[in-house]
Parts: C-alpha cells; structure tokens; sequence
C-alpha cells in the first residue's frame, strides 16, 4: 500500500510539472542565413550577410525579438555554390526553420521544390525565379519587392528617357554584360523581347564563374561600341568590370549595374575611374535613416555588431537590412492572425502572402524613404515594386531618378507564361485565388 501511494503521487506531480516545461521552453523562431564570406563572391556577400545579422540582433536587443518572440539563425557558408548551398539547408532543415533566404538564384532553383513539401517559405528577395512571382503557381515562394523581368523593363525605361523617349530607342545599341548563370541569364528572355518591341540591337556577352578574366568581352565591347551597358555581375566580377570599362574609356555614366552589381566593394578598387557608374536599387543607399541610428545605438554600441559600423549603409549592406526587415513584418503579420508567439511555417507563409506594409509601417520602423510600400496577394507575390537608379559619385551613392516603374504590361503576361510551364514541370497545379483568405 506504501508503494501504492508513493507511485501516485509521484504520478500526479509528474503530471503538474509536464506542462510547466512546456511553457519553460525558449520563444524563438529559427531562420537559416546562407552566407558565403568565403571565396570570389564575397565583396557581396559579407556586407548582406552583415547586413541581415544586425537587424535581427536589433529586434533581439530592444524588443525581444518580434512581438516579444526572439529570433534565432545560424549562419552555414555556400561560397555561392548551388551543392554546398543545399547542403546547408538540408543541415539546418532539423532545426525548424520557417523561412530561408538562399541568395543564390541556382540555390532557389534548387529550394523551390522542397518548400511545399517542408513547409518552409522560399524569400528569394529581387532575385530567384522570376516566373515564382505568380502565386497562384507557387505559393511558398516570394520575391518581392521586384524581381529581374521587372527590374530590367525599368532599366530600359530609364535608358529610354535618357534618350528622350523609349521610341528613341529605336536602331541604339545595348550590350547585356552578365554572370554566366542562372542568376545571370534570368533578365535576357526580357531584353530579347524589349529589343524587338523598341527596335534596339541587343548584344548579349557571357562571363564564366568567377569573372576575373574579362579581356575577350572588353575587346567585343570596343569593336562593338554601344551606346548603353546593363550589367548583371557578382562578387570580383563587378569591379573587374568596372576597371575593364574605364581602361577601354568607356561612358561610366552610360553602365548601368543591376542591384547586385552597385556595391561599394565593386566601385572602390577601380578608383577615379568609377566615377559616374550606375545602378539599380529598390531602397536608398547611405545610414540618414532612423534604422540606421537604432543599429548603433542597441547593437554596434553594446559591442554587438557584426562588420565595421563605418561601413554600415553601403548597399549591400542595407539590402541585408531591409530583407530581414521584410521577413521580420511578414511574421508580424502572421502573428496578427495567429497570436504572439513561436510560428509554424503555414503561418508564416500566410503572413507573407498578406504582407501589407505601408508607409506609415515603414516610419514606424524607422525607414521612412529607405525603401516602398509593398503589398503581396495570392496572385502577386512580386509586389509589382518600382526601381531607382543611384549614381557613383567617386565617394558615395546618390539616387539620381525617381522611382521607375516596370513595364508590367510586357513583364506580367511572360511571368504568368512562365509561370504555367514551370509549375507543370514540378507537377503544380494552380491554385484559385477567390478561394484564398
């Protein structure tokens, strides 16, 4: 009978304390961070990866996390490598993320087809497959604020109002520089269209992996002599390029760089000559803004930041910043719905799908003018986001257009066409919207 008793009441206090443990578990969500520090790629990638970092240790450090549920990541380097990239993912897979952000246009190829089946959001932020952009298709994968079809109609939009109108692009000569990629070759299907429909001569010049070596395509670019240069580049191959375009005299002010191509690390070691170089951006470069001030005073002022605090506001590095500010009001806004608390990756996905930051959002947030509003549907999951030119001035970036808009009648027909065939070969079918809450 002593025995008896001593069972059940060693029964009833496991019964009390069970719980008890469950609530003593740390509130955090888990978020893989693919870097690549290492190697040809990383000029680019360690400012993003810096970048990103801070942001979350500022939500961390002044206000718990988001919503008071902190943020966990661990970072795993890919070098830019599609295997290695993978292989982090599969590693960190364990750990329950609910989002990844692969950085690598051949890595998101990669991820697309596991997301659905993980549960696990696929935020390929301005880069990635352009066709993801029509959620109907693919809805665990997002790229907003823009994506490459988007970014290089507007590029051609730009050119053309240098030139007085883009029917005055009729018979010019637009060279396409690019990283021989996936990531590289992602806006060439929309050039080739944009070049029959205003008439201008396209040239498309290919750079092997890393890009160091650029003699051939300089010496095509002498004898061919275009009027404009649109480059998509990464890592050591932007500020070979640079060097390249200032030996041969080219026009700085007439090389555009798409947004991974206009980072400090590729204007700098080209000097003098890189004054008057170009490039895309959906946010401004430079720290004037209220985000900027809250980094140093709860991170980099704790001795808790990441790079160099002087080097904060390069554009890479904001693109870092203002990515996990995206995914960190994403899963606010799933946590409107789902409550305060440690999300599953159907929640956080439903957050994305509803993201609806204003403007009034973004001054919260302390990012007034740093970027644009963004609202995501079910059908558009690429925001339909306007772009901006900034300019190299030999010291500093400064935006020097309005924000353009994409040519959305030309960019959204090829991506819901993309969209179809790139579904069907990963056995989707297309989801009804109307249905969709």
């Amino acid at each position: 009978m002593r025995v008896r008793i001593v069972s059940i009441a060693m029964l009833a206090a496991l019964v009390i304390t069970a719980p008890m443990l469950v609530v003593a578990q740390p509130k955090e969500m888990f978020i893989p961070l693919l870097v690549y520090r290492t190697g040809p790629y990383a000029p680019s990638g360690i400012p993003i990866a810096d970048g990103f970092v801070d942001y979350f240790t500022l939500l961390n450090e002044r206000d718990g996390g988001i919503n008071g549920v902190k943020v966990a990541w661990e970072e795993c380097e890919t070098q830019y490598d599609n295997k290695q990239g993978v292989e982090c993912y599969e590693r960190l897979k364990g750990k329950s993320p609910v989002l990844v952000n692969p950085y690598s246009t051949a890595i998101t190829y990669s991820l697309i087809p596991k997301a659905s089946v993980d549960k696990v959001v696929v935020f390929s932020m301005g880069y990635g497959m352009s066709a993801a952009s029509d959620g109907r298709w693919f809805p665990w994968v997002f790229n907003f604020p823009t994506n490459y079809w988007s970014q290089a109609s507007a590029v051609i939009r730009y050119i053309g109002q240098q030139e007085g109108g883009v029917e005055k692009l009729k018979g010019k000569k637009i060279a396409h520089i690019f990283h021989n990629s996936a990531y590289g070759k992602e806006a060439n299907p929309t050039l080739e269209e944009l070049a029959r429909k205003y008439q201008f001569e396209l040239t498309l010049l290919a750079v092997d992996h890393p890009g160091q070596e650029q003699k051939a395509t300089w010496l095509q670019v002498r004898r061919l002599n275009p009027d404009w240069i649109f480059m998509s580049g990464w890592g050591v191959m932007n500020q070979v390029a640079i060097k390249e375009a200032a030996s041969v005299g080219f026009k700085m002010d007439r090389l555009i760089g798409n947004w991974w191509s206009a980072n400090d690390s590729d204007v700098v070691p080209a000097g003098e000559g890189a004054k008057g170089y170009k490039g895309a951006t959906f946010h401004a470069p430079g720290t004037n803004f209220k985000a900027h001030a809250e980094i140093l005073k709860h991170v980099y002022d704790k001795g808790k930041g990441t790079g160099k605090k002087e080097e904060m506001g390069a554009p890479l590095y904001n693109r870092g910043v203002v990515n996990a500010m995206f995914s960190a009001e994403a899963i606010r806004t799933a946590m409107a719905k789902f409550g305060n608390k440690p999300l599953t990756g159907e929640q956080v996905r439903w957050g994305f799908e509803n993201l609806n930051l204003t403007d009034q959002r973004l001054d919260q947030v302390g990012m007034k003018g740093f970027t644009h509003a963004v609202k995501v549907t079910c059908e558009d999951h690429e925001g339909s986001g306007p772009v901006l030119i900034q300019q190299w001035d030999g010291k500093k970036w400064n935006v020097v257009s309005d924000w353009i808009a994409p040519m959305r009648d030309v960019v959204r027909p090829k991506i819901e066409a993309a969209a179809v065939e790139e579904g069907k070969k990963l056995s989707y079918t297309m989801r009804d919207c109307s249905k969709e809450k």
